[in-house]
């Protein structure tokens, strides 16, 4: 810390109980009573410094019970008057960043100006101030944490302006140029390891500092007055990352509830701030955060969030928060929106309702982003194209988050379906993430009846499940029947192209083989037996799909006939045909049996042997899943 040495004279001054007694040797003919403290002084040494003094000495010097003058609106009190008193009797002290401020403040309430005396205590602390403090920065920053017991006279003074002036200048240019604050720490050494005294480069190099070098020593700062110190260094024009991250930094400081980790650590021994200081203190800092998407971390923004829902914030900086995190939700992760319910009612264990709100704030701002109708938007473009990328990221958390809270045996029913309903249709490339959170809700809530069950099965679409999700589907006793039915009708269909598309394959392997047998020498003879197992490999898993879709034609035959002996007949088949929503008639399992007979007959001599494997398959198919 830099300082100044002021006077030259020995200490002659000893304090006895709550007053003081200057030693000279004379006896003292006045009494300054500051505070709770009284100063046996002398009147030359304050008269010839202080205008003020010596208009209160002429005016007591009638009294009868001697000369008693009191300081009552005394700046810093009994301790900045003790440094004023040495100060006018010439004795030795330092001046720092520490007590300037009570200094400067007392030198202009006692009016000790230059037509007083030459080198008087207002310019000898205005020359420290502006030569000295203003130029590194802890010492600017000592000065404003001074100021806070002092605003009035610090401001009138314009110490605090002049402060917040020099480092905003200092945390807006880069540290680099100019080599603040490395030279403040010492951090311009030469190449053999000694620091340079004057800064004159001998092939030092100085070491590179990053952004955030200030934040630590900028959040001890009192909230009024880093308000201050942000609002400069934003009108200079200072990065809005940068803001944010000083921002950040500072609530972390001061909210240690901000984030999980932070939570665990250990207690700090200085008291902590009230719940309603801290309640003021995270809307403040919300305010002060940018704007700008992005530039705030979303774990920060979630923190904050869930330090206002327990401190009872007010619902305008809740639902601020809500909306800075729905602009970047899909920088979000499931952990995040794991926001537990501090509502007095405790209806879910998480707060759904918030996330509901978080997830339309997202979609609002994607739909007004876009403007491309998402219904011509089909699958492939969604996976390729990095603009949908977002809102695909999103549908994944959301369905996450379903499967997440689906256990709660509070969490009701439309409630549910309301947020899995929030996402569209195409921001879900595959529906296996709401498949998943639906069989998870339906485990929870075994006593939903059929219509509740068939209601919440409408928010997906078995088109979009994938073939192992249409497995587990179509062995799962708590779907209904009418959604079971369809998986297998799906199923099938997925299974006869992923079928088809195997046998083009295999027929141009063949093809092939003249070609490759005409043009490969003898000396290739490695790489035709490669193409001979891919192609082997191939064939096999063209009879794996084949055992597979004989095996669920079989199982649609079966559920056919125990519907039929069920007594509804055929017109009651036909009606519940109507229900699932496809024509199921009996012909379709018929056909598809042909037409897995036509595709045997031109395939290998194992399919031919699946009656007498279809036990072993159900074994298999059982054991898989």
């Amino acid at each position: 810390m830099a300082c100044k040495k002021l006077g030259s004279k020995a200490d002659a001054f000893q304090r006895q109980g709550q007053a003081w007694f200057c030693t000279t040797g004379l006896p003292s003919d006045i009494i300054v009573e500051v505070s709770e403290m009284s100063f046996h002084l002398h009147k030359f040494p304050l008269l010839s410094k202080s205008a003020l003094l010596e208009k209160l000495i002429e005016e007591s010097s009638d009294e009868e019970d001697g000369c008693v003058v009191k300081l009552c609106d005394m700046p810093g009190g009994d301790k900045a008057f003790e440094l004023v008193a040495k100060f006018c009797y010439g004795v030795k002290f330092e001046l720092t960043a520490s007590n300037v401020v009570f200094l400067r403040c007392a030198a202009e309430y006692l009016q000790m100006t230059e037509e007083i005396a030459e080198g008087n205590l207002i310019a000898q602390t205005e020359i420290f101030l502006s030569q000295i403090v203003l130029r590194g920065w802890k010492d600017s920053i000592k000065v404003l944490q001074t100021c806070d017991n002092l605003l009035p006279h610090a401001e009138n003074l314009q110490i605090i302006k002049r402060c917040i002036d020099s480092l905003a200048v200092k945390a807006c240019t880069d540290p680099n140029l100019f080599g603040w604050p490395m030279m403040e720490h010492g951090a311009m050494q030469s190449p053999g390891g000694s620091v340079l005294w004057n800064g004159i480069s001998t092939g030092a190099r100085p070491r590179n500092c990053s952004s955030d070098w200030w934040y630590e020593e900028a959040s001890s700062l009192s909230l009024p007055l880093y308000k201050r110190l942000i609002s400069v260094m934003e009108s200079r024009g200072i990065r809005q990352e940068v803001v944010a991250g000083s921002v950040t930094s500072y609530a972390k400081k001061y909210l240690p509830g901000i984030s999980r980790r932070h939570s665990l650590a250990p207690v700090a021994l200085t008291a902590a701030p009230s719940e309603e200081e801290q309640r003021r203190l995270l809307e403040e800092i919300v305010g002060l955060l940018p704007l700008q998407k992005g530039v705030t971390s979303t774990k920060i923004l979630f923190g904050l969030l869930r330090t206002g829902m327990i401190l009872r914030a007010n619902p305008t900086c809740i639902s601020n928060l809500e909306k800075r995190i729905g602009l970047q939700l899909d920088q979000a992760n499931l952990e995040d929106l794991l926001l537990p319910n501090f509502s007095y009612s405790m209806e879910t264990l998480y707060n759904i309702d918030c996330v509901q709100r978080i997830l339309e704030h997202f979609l609002a701002m994607d739909q007004a982003a876009d403007g491309a109708s998402p219904n011509l938007v089909d699958d492939e473009q969604l996976i390729g194209s990095p603009s949908l990328a977002p809102i695909t990221t999103v549908a994944k958390l959301i369905d996450g988050y379903l499967a997440e809270v689906a256990p709660d045996i509070n969490l009701k029913l439309p409630k549910f379906q309301n947020l899995a309903g929030a996402v569209p249709d195409y921001a879900r490339p595959l529906d296996d993430g709401l498949y998943r959170a639906i069989d998870i809700y339906l485990k929870a809530h075994p006593w939903l009846n059929e219509a509740e069950r068939e209601q919440l099965c409408r928010l997906m679409d078995c088109q979009k499940l994938s073939l192992e999700a249409c497995t587990h589907a179509a062995q799962n006793e708590r779907l209904p029947l009418r959604v079971v039915v369809q998986v297998l009708f799906f199923e099938q269909l997925q299974l006869r192209t992923s079928i088809a598309g195997c046998l083009l394959v295999s027929d141009n392997l063949d093809v092939s083989r003249p070609l490759r047998s005409g043009l490969v020498g003898s000396g290739d003879g490695g790489g035709w037996a490669s193409a001979v197992r891919e192609n082997q490999v191939l064939k096999e898993g063209m009879d794996s799909m084949r055992m597979r879709v004989y095996e669920l034609e079989k199982e649609c035959t079966s559920m056919r006939q125990e519907i039929e002996k069920l007594g509804r007949g055929k017109s009651k088949w036909s009606s519940v045909s109507k229900k699932f929503g496809f024509k199921l008639k009996s012909q379709m399992c018929s056909a598809q049996e042909e037409s897995v007979s036509d595709h045997q007959q031109t395939g290998s001599s194992t399919i031919e042997k699946l009656p007498a494997k279809l036990t072993k398959h159900k074994q298999q198919l059982s054991t898989d899943a």
